[in-house]
């Protein structure tokens, strides 16, 4: 009987070990296709997907209202983060929602030096959560804050011409396969870091 399942797990770490040997010629496979360019950025976002639904980076891309959002998740580097089966619900300023922030700012944000505190505000605009509109309705009613992927709270308020989310009002919501998009026209800066 011993010598039987002696057996067994020996077969079982010789099979794990063959499997991990291919992983590991795919990953190779995988660092030369990024050496000559087939492949752009790293993790889930260099992910080239034509078949499933579009996740939240793939509509922010195809859409010309957020090519500032996509340069800034860019230059931060959490394009990962948008793309990560979700449920998320990103509340995504639109290209005029940074020209109201004052002159330069964007352009300081997008500096190198600045990539954290970028990065800090993006994630500002992240729930690790799903709320369709018809939840935020529920959760405003309930006096209730969104915690948001930076450690922080919005506030959602239901007035009488819409949805709030942290003083500024839903524009429009699109559904996505890893969760919802909710277009606002206000950058929601976090006070603090």
């Amino acid at each position: 009987m011993k010598k039987s399942i002696l057996t067994i797990s020996f077969i079982a770490v010789s099979l794990v070990m063959l499997t991990s040997c291919n992983t590991n010629e795919k990953k190779k496979e995988v660092v030369k296709k990024t050496e000559t360019n087939e492949i752009v950025g790293k993790g889930q976002s260099a992910v080239k997907d034509d078949v499933s639904a579009a996740n939240v980076l793939q509509v922010a891309m195809s859409l010309p209202d957020f090519t500032t959002l996509v340069t800034a998740v860019q230059a931060a580097g959490v394009e990962d983060a948008l793309v990560n089966v979700g449920p998320l619900t990103v509340f995504a300023p639109v290209n005029s929602a940074f020209d109201k922030l004052p002159k330069g700012t964007v352009e300081n944000l997008l500096k190198p030096e600045n990539k954290a505190k970028l990065a800090f505000i993006l994630i500002n605009h992240v729930a690790p959560s799903n709320y369709p509109i018809k939840q935020l309705k529920k959760e405003a009613k309930k006096g209730r804050k969104l915690y948001m992927a930076s450690g922080k709270y919005l506030t959602v308020e239901n007035r009488k011409d819409g949805i709030y989310v942290g003083g500024t009002k839903i524009l429009k919501s699109v559904k996505v396969s890893n969760g919802w998009i909710h277009v606002i026209g206000d950058v929601l800066v976090p006070t603090d870091k």
